[in-house]
């Protein structure tokens, strides 16, 4: 049993949506109005079903506000099936689509999906090489050493290293990293990126590549 929370201005939708998972058990809260999402506190959400296109506030204007607020898995709810729709939503950090109409079944198996999937035992350890990271004490050790990095330059690598292979424009990083509501811009990432390569290169390490106008990457 799960709480979850679906996002459509079609009431119809919503109710369809909670007959449906109201039969694996699991606690549907719904909302017609988007606006009021911005006033609900959505941490004891374990899911949240986001439709796209909705009147006045869209789902990724939605997805852009909460996704840092929230670790929950976000599903988005479309018609649209074109695929930079798709890409543009999941690099807001959506986690899967789901094109309407969609079948009971498939609503279902998609939703429960998921919700195993976030219930698997965390990884506290993170290994790339002799390189690993203590997720849960927010530290990165090459060959047993301690590498000095402050706050935001470990968030930067562990960001990177958990989306290995996937590039990310400095403004999506900035973003995901420290907010809308960060204290600089997407420029002091740039920054960022620096200091880490020079503590690194002490280690004759080189793990962050940058890909030339698009952004960086963990390679």
């Amino acid at each position: 049993m799960s709480n979850i929370l679906a996002v459509d201005d079609d009431k119809s939708v919503l109710i369809l949506i909670k007959n449906i998972l109201q039969k694996d058990g699991h606690i549907v809260t719904t909302i017609s109005n988007p606006n009021e999402i911005l006033e609900y506190q959505l941490g004891g959400f374990e899911m949240i079903l986001l439709d796209i296109m909705m009147k006045d506030l869209d789902g990724f204007t939605i997805c852009k506000c909460i996704r840092n607020q929230v670790d929950c898995p976000i599903l988005f709810l479309t018609a649209k099936s074109m695929e930079n729709d798709i890409m543009y939503g999941l690099g807001l950090g959506a986690d899967d689509y789901i094109l309407k109409p969609f079948g009971a079944g498939e609503l279902r198996a998609r939703v429960n999906a998921h919700l195993r999937r976030e219930n698997r035992p965390k990884r506290q350890v993170l290994c790339f090489g002799n390189i690993h990271f203590n997720l849960s004490g927010k530290q990165i050790t090459i060959n047993e050493e301690v590498v000095s990095l402050t706050k935001g330059e470990y968030e930067i690598c562990e960001f990177l290293a958990n989306n290995r292979g996937q590039v990310f424009s400095k403004e999506r990083m900035y973003e995901a990293i420290f907010g809308f509501n960060g204290e600089s811009d997407a420029s002091a990432i740039v920054e960022h990126i620096k200091n880490i390569r020079a503590k690194l290169a002490k280690f004759q390490v080189s793990p962050i590549e940058t890909i030339w106008g698009i952004g960086y990457k963990w390679i």
